[in-house]
């Protein structure tokens, strides 16, 4: 294997920089070594070529390899990372992590001593970064703008599919919103459900997802495509006990079943008083609409939540579902999520299964339904019988393979 690229290797043992030296050697790489985080900053800093790898060592005095990636950072290093260090699994994963947030491309980490065919392994990762685009600026909208898209009709809804993992049966779908702006092109929630949160709209923008959704399940339906339809509820929209009537004549006008819809919540932040959600959450229940506690174990009181109020189905993050399969610390958190389910009796859905081996992971898990891109992303609803056509293939091969 021969590579054209420039390494340097940090680390404070200079024996150890002779021996990895030597085993880049015949790689074909330009290898240069530090023993300390100021002069590999300072080599950096001197040359306009910088490497386009460095092999980083956690622990080092005066300056460790966690300050030295925010230094990194401040001098916009565009090339890539090895952790290689002497630190547990969990604290170079913690690093690894760290570094992945500061937008560093991490090829992995290796404990000391590490070999050279898995050294030559994650070397072999690398590419040659792409042409480096200063970061697109995020348009802001305003809360004028939000009312006049509620008001003109300009919020559609994209469906993500749920399946349940063992028979493949598509279950149900999860509703996005999107905002298909005349100029813009589509516009995705995280740029304008806080702004509908901050001035007042979220209760005229779920109500107009709501209309959609229920009326979509209803089209289905009537094409013999029975679908339990998700639609997300912000902490917001569970201020006014009123709240219970508007959904249950909302979905009586379109001719919907409250069986048909699933009420999804997700707690990100504390509030003082949830007696009035309490309430409202609980009617609706007891008017046979289903609840999902969304992103299980990332709000402030999920288990209050799970002691309080009457779900049908616990949703486990994503954060601790996509890689679980290669990660014990991401997989005691599953486990423990999927457990927790099951003995409350509420059905469990992986969330992010973005890959063949979070799929086979979930599979081996017992988790009942599943959703991720390796499934299928948010499409619009005309999409969707075509798409439950080739998964039904699709899963009858996955299926094979077991």
């Amino acid at each position: 294997m021969k590579l054209e690229m420039k390494i340097l290797a940090l680390d404070d043992d200079p024996l150890l920089l002779k021996v990895i030296k030597r085993m880049l050697s015949n790689l074909g790489c330009q290898i240069a070594t530090c023993d300390n985080g100021q002069d590999a900053l300072e080599f950096i800093g001197s040359r306009d070529d910088n490497p386009d790898l460095i092999l980083l060592d956690l622990n080092m005095p005066k300056m460790d390899g966690l300050e030295f990636v925010r230094h990194l950072v401040e001098r916009k290093f565009f090339g890539s990372l090895i952790l290689l260090s002497g630190e547990d699994e969990r604290m170079q994963q913690a690093a690894e992590k760290l570094a992945r947030a500061h937008q560093i491309t991490v090829l992995g980490h290796l404990h000391k001593p590490a070999s050279s065919e898995k050294l030559a392994e994650l070397i072999g990762q690398w590419q040659p970064p792409q042409h480096i685009a200063p970061h697109a600026v995020r348009k802001v909208y305003g809360a004028d703008e939000l009312r006049a898209a509620i008001a003109n009709g300009e919020l559609v809804n994209h469906y993500q599919p749920k399946v349940r993992v063992q028979s493949g049966w598509v279950m149900g779908v999860e509703t996005l919103v999107r905002w298909q702006h005349p100029t813009d092109g589509l516009v995705f929630p995280d740029q304008f459900i806080g702004v509908a949160e901050e001035f007042g709209l979220i209760d005229d923008l779920t109500l107009v997802v709501l209309r959609n959704a229920l009326h979509q399940a209803c089209v289905w339906r009537d094409s013999g495509l029975d679908l339990l339809v998700a639609v997300n509820l912000s902490m917001d929209n569970l201020t006014s006990t009123k709240y219970v009537d508007v959904v249950s004549a909302l979905a009586a006008d379109i001719g919907a079943l409250p069986q048909m819809l699933e009420l999804e919540v997700t707690e990100t932040r504390l509030m003082h008083d949830l007696r009035i959600p309490l309430e409202i959450l609980t009617r609706l229940r007891m008017k046979r609409f289903r609840l999902s506690i969304d992103d299980f174990g990332t709000g402030h009181s999920s288990l209050a939540q799970l002691r309080d109020l009457p779900f049908d189905e616990l949703k486990i993050d994503q954060s601790f579902v996509h890689g679980a399969g290669s990660n014990e610390k991401l997989q005691a958190m599953f486990d423990s999520s999927l457990r927790l389910a099951k003995e409350l009796e509420l059905e469990a859905v992986a969330e992010g299964v973005e890959d063949q081996a979070d799929w086979d992971f979930v599979r081996k898990s017992g988790c009942d339904i599943a959703q991720g891109y390796f499934i299928a992303k948010a499409m619009p609803a005309a999409d969707l019988p075509e798409w439950i056509v080739s998964w039904e293939q699709r899963f009858h091969v996955l299926n094979s393979q077991h």
